[in-house]
């Protein structure tokens, strides 16, 4: 009897959903696209509607044919990609490449890697969606123009140096542009000096003084002042205490007056819980909470919703499909939820159904990220997910506390708020005012700690103690009043996860593409880390003058929103594919014709090396750009004209020793090599200074290796000396066991420290000894708190 053909796109997610279809189905995988535009051409057909040019993917052949012979004998076909346009578009592929072997072919949607989450889904076939193929076509046809034909205009104004690297993409550059806007705004940053006055008050009936703040003087409220100096509104000049004379003046004055309790206001206050998890929040906890990327967390949620072993239960998808931008719950998890707080924690705990809160541009294609089963709490799968991967453990549980906080009851506070005046007849007239709040019932605080959600600490005004017995027109006594400097603050640079939320929030990227956007940058090197911020490099604000110059109409916040919703209206099946593209590439055409004009200031002048005429043409041939002299005809390859000669180090070549040693660059990084290059190929690492502890002959070198490309430190005699560390070499020897050097570690209680590789104590960076909790943190999970269950 024939069986049911069912095409998904991982390996991995094959085998979980084959366990559950059982022996009548045969579940194969595409291993993502079977059909891309050609990497050799641009592959678009302008003149009639604008139709790409597909090719079969390189080593996808086979695989096709297998697939197409497997439709042929199946009685059914069911194209299971991803639940997103990029799983739609494959799933098009797919069918027309089986088109001919089987006329039954339908499409089903797995949001949930689970047997009911399949058995429901296959209930519900439906035809492949041909406008959700076009808005996903729209999007990769749009990016390929722009890469294809803005990219040239970049080499070109980098004439001479390395440009393999340089390249130009519709999201990509507006998130450029977004860090190096982010980074001229810290640098015109003048802040804004500002004091404020506390002072504590007694009473006859308070056990401990109130510690209130100044908020006017004759009835002149005070504000801090935000931003920069140059930004600051005119109405907002008198509002603040701006120097210290002034604010010396107040604090004498205040003192000298009498006061009493003006009011005495308390009010009920409610702190909802968060919303469960769509990609860019999780994104962004993961990386407040765990320290992961997007990238990394992404791959974690990838294999937490496509399965996982857990003992005798088999491979289990534990979370719903993890590429979303909706906060929607369907109704079953919803009482699954409602069970679970009832039975750990009381039935007072039950939170009200939400409002959804539509973020901008949001599909809403599918429902929240979420365990795909609440009664799985991570203490009930850890011993199983630790086993594969305790990051991926960590991830499970930040889900799954935020989706059960998001069905729990708010948190109740008493907030009170006291206003001191002062009551003297004469003189100015001073108001205090103190805040606090008692925390009354925990509600979802019971599991999830803002704190933890957030990553701040600090409290505000209104979280401070205030003393029981305060009464309204009581006198109160004036003690110890202190002025307290503040400067306005630059707005802060972007981290990865704070750039994604700002993508999100204007509206640009899916969330299929946030990580990629993110890691482009920086693999292309416009963007570094450092202490996890995101800092334009050189290359990156050239870039970006470049194309902000050339192209300011399409690298912009505004057009690249816009097209997000043009991409939509075509899903929507409001606007067609040649529709939306004609709207796209009419005014891009016009704007590319008029770049060369715009950046002819910016094209570095050549003259030939052969005969210094300026009188040469710049042309571009298979191996990049080079001038033609119409003086002596001679050809030159830019690359080669006014190349620095690398730097000698004065040391003869161990090797060959007849060449002398240089100081070269590659793509990844500096190096020493022989200038007998090619026929010496002696290379070694730049040394750190620090001995190999193992053979204390070679030096501790950085280098690059393994998946990813990840970096780690070892020994300049490998092979002959294998030492090798994750951590970075600090060079400062051990203050304890005298060892020759630290390692730097972080753990998320700790922060940044030192530890010794030999006797495995902790220090400061200064070298002061402490007790670091990252021993712990291994033993509970990494970054992760008990589930209070």
């Amino acid at each position: 009897m024939a069986k049911s053909l069912v095409i998904v796109e991982s390996p991995s997610k094959a085998k979980t959903i084959g366990k559950y279809l059982g022996s009548g189905y045969i579940v194969e995988a595409s291993v993502g696209h079977i059909k891309d535009l050609p990497k050799s051409k641009l592959g678009i057909d302008f003149d009639n509607g604008y139709i790409p040019q597909y090719v079969t993917v390189k080593g996808k052949k086979d695989l096709l044919d297998k697939l197409k012979k497997l439709a042929g004998s199946s009685k059914e076909v069911l194209l299971a990609t991803d639940p997103d346009r990029e799983g739609e578009a494959i799933a098009y592929h797919l069918l027309q490449a089986i088109e001919g072997k089987n006329d039954n072919v339908k499409r089903v949607l797995f949001s949930e890697i689970t047997k009911e989450g399949i058995k429901e889904a296959m209930k519900h076939p439906r035809d492949v969606d041909t406008s959700l193929f076009d808005a996903q076509q729209a999007r990769r046809v749009m990016d390929r123009i722009i890469g294809y034909q803005v990219s040239p205009i970049l080499w070109k104004a980098f004439i001479g140096q390395n440009t393999e690297s340089l390249s130009a993409g519709r999201v990509q550059s507006v998130a450029l542009r977004i860090i190096c806007e982010r980074e001229d705004a810290i640098e015109r940053f003048q802040p804004i000096n500002y004091w404020n006055l506390w002072a504590d008050f007694t009473t006859a009936t308070t056990e401990f003084p109130i510690h209130a703040k100044l908020v006017s003087v004759d009835k002149i409220e005070f504000k801090n002042p935000e931003g920069s100096a140059q930004d600051l509104p005119e109405d907002m000049k008198n509002r603040y205490i701006g120097d210290v004379v002034t604010a010396t003046g107040y604090a004498r004055d205040a003192q000298e007056k009498s006061y009493r309790i003006g009011s005495v206001a308390t009010r009920e206050v409610r702190r909802n819980a968060p919303p469960p998890f769509i990609t860019s929040s999780l994104q962004t906890a993961a990386s407040a909470n765990l320290r992961f990327n997007p990238k990394k967390t992404m791959m974690l949620a990838q294999r937490l919703y496509e399965g996982v072993e857990l003992g005798e239960e088999g491979l289990t998808g534990l979370i719903t499909y993890m590429r979303t931008d909706s906060t929607r719950i369907s109704e079953e998890a919803r009482n699954q939820s409602i069970a679970y707080i009832e039975k750990n924690f009381g039935k007072e705990y039950v939170g009200g159904e939400r409002k959804e809160k539509k973020s901008k541009n949001a599909q809403e294609a599918h429902e929240c990220i979420r365990p795909t089963n609440p009664a799985l709490d991570p203490k009930a799968v850890r011993r199983f997910l630790e086993t594969q991967d305790k990051d991926m453990a960590a991830l499970y549980e930040l889900i799954w506390q935020r989706f059960i906080a998001s069905q729990m009851s708010s948190a109740i506070f008493d907030q009170t708020t006291v206003e001191i005046e002062s009551e003297n007849t004469t003189g100015s007239v001073y108001r205090f005012r103190a805040s606090g709040s008692v925390l009354k019932f925990r509600g979802y605080l019971q599991l999830l700690d803002d704190s933890e959600e957030t990553g701040d600490k600090n409290a505000t005004d209104a979280d401070r103690r205030l003393p029981a017995g305060i009464q309204e027109k009581q006198t109160a006594n004036i003690e110890a009043p202190s002025l307290q400097e503040s400067q306005t603050k630059p707005p802060p640079r972007f981290s990865e996860s704070t750039l994604v939320k700002e993508l999100e929030s204007l509206g640009i990227g899916r969330p299929s593409t946030y990580a990629s956007i993110v890691g482009t940058i920086q693999d292309r090197s416009y963007v570094e880390q450092q202490d996890r911020r995101l800092y334009p490099t050189e290359l990156g604000r050239n870039v970006n003058r470049i194309l902000v110059k050339s192209f300011p109409e399409i690298f912009n916040v505004d057009f690249t929103a816009k097209m997000e919703l043009e991409l939509d209206t075509i899903a929507d099946r409001e606007n067609t594919y040649a529709g939306v593209m004609g709207d796209f590439y009419i005014p891009f055409k016009a704007v590319l014709d008029q770049a060369d004009e715009r950046l002819s200031e910016d094209l570095p002048k050549f003259n030939c090396p052969e005969c210094k005429s300026s009188d040469v043409d710049l042309k571009q041939g298979w191996f990049g750009f080079y001038i033609e002299c119409k003086s002596c005809g001679k050809k030159t390859s830019v690359k080669s004209i006014n190349k620095p000669p690398p730097e000698k180090l004065g040391e003869i070549c161990p090797e060959c020793k007849e060449g002398e040693l240089l100081l070269r660059s590659s793509r990844f990084g500096k190096f020493i090599g022989c200038n007998r290059y090619p026929a010496c190929k002696y290379t070694r690492q730049i040394p750190s200074g620090i001995k190999c502890p193992k053979c204390g002959d070679g030096d501790i070198v950085q280098r690059k290796g393994g998946k990813g490309k990840r970096t780690f430190y070892g020994c300049s005699n490998y092979p002959e000396c294998d030492f090798i560390s994750n951590d970075k070499p600090v060079n400062k020897p051990c203050p304890s066991c005298g060892n020759n050097w630290l390692a730097t570690k972080w753990s998320r209680t700790s922060g940044n420290f030192l530890k010794c590789p030999n006797c495995k104590k902790a220090f400061t960076e200064e070298l002061l000894e402490f007790t670091a909790e990252e021993e712990v943190e291994k033993k509970v999970g990494r970054g992760r708190k008990k589930t209070a269950v």
